[in-house]
């Protein structure tokens, strides 16, 4: 039977070749999404071990945050912007916790996000989780709490006002688009909680602040941000 699967497995391959999500060239045996090449010159920020980094200036006197980190920065056209775009869109979920879980062990040997209790992936309005199919942040968030040995909560802060796409709208647009439009269903689970807020790409940072400031609300709560792109434009 085992040789029977492998044989149809070499067949697929042989007719439908696996291709890296980013330069396109064939993977090999035991590559996964990315070709080791890819994975090798990802352009990772360590941000995570700088205070004062570009992620955390963006909430400079907008929200208290704590850290703030993401695990990688791209340019518009960048090939590492197919990246995000296959985990969000493409439905390639296993590509989400992959590199997620990849972020997650680089977090856990880092003193400032060591202390977080839980991740929350930032969600989505239902009507736009029905139509994607999933919601991506999760998926991220699962590698990464998987890495860090950390719980995940996903069912506690809500996205209650269903919004246009952000993508072209300026700053003040942005904020404009989420304020107030966030909720939590249990806000006492999370008191005294250090959470850490998961999305996947940061730009302007206006949803992070939106649910970072609905969070903030509740007794004793402390709030971290990690994402796994910044878009460095």
């Amino acid at each position: 039977m085992n040789r029977l699967k492998h044989g149809i497995s070499d067949l697929v391959e042989l007719f439908f070749p696996s291709l890296c999500v980013t330069c396109g060239e064939r993977l090999i045996s035991q590559e996964r999404f990315l070709c080791l090449e890819c994975w090798y010159d990802l352009p990772v920020t360590n941000f995570h071990l700088q205070p004062e980094n570009k992620v955390e200036q963006l909430f400079w006197g907008r929200v208290k945050i704590e850290n703030a980190t993401a695990f990688y920065s791209y340019r518009k056209g960048s090939n590492y912007q197919q990246l995000i775009h296959y985990i969000k869109y493409k439905g390639m979920k296993e590509l989400g916790v992959e590199t997620g879980r990849k972020f997650g062990y680089r977090l856990a040997e880092s003193e400032a996000f060591s202390a977080i209790d839980v991740l929350i992936p930032v969600p989505l309005h239902p009507k736009k989780e029905k139509k994607r199919g999933y919601n991506q942040c999760l998926y991220i968030a699962r590698g990464m709490a998987e890495a860090m040995a950390k719980p995940v909560v996903s069912d506690n802060l809500y996205r209650k006002v269903f919004t246009a796409t952000q993508t072209r709208k300026n700053r003040f647009e942005r904020w404009q688009n989420v304020e107030g439009i966030f909720d939590t269903h249990r806000p006492e689970e999370l008191k005294g909680k250090h959470i850490l807020l998961v999305d996947d790409v940061v730009t302007t940072g206006s949803t992070l602040e939106a649910c970072a400031f609905q969070l903030l609300k509740i007794d004793g709560v402390k709030v971290s941000i990690a994402t796994l792109a910044f878009a460095d434009f």
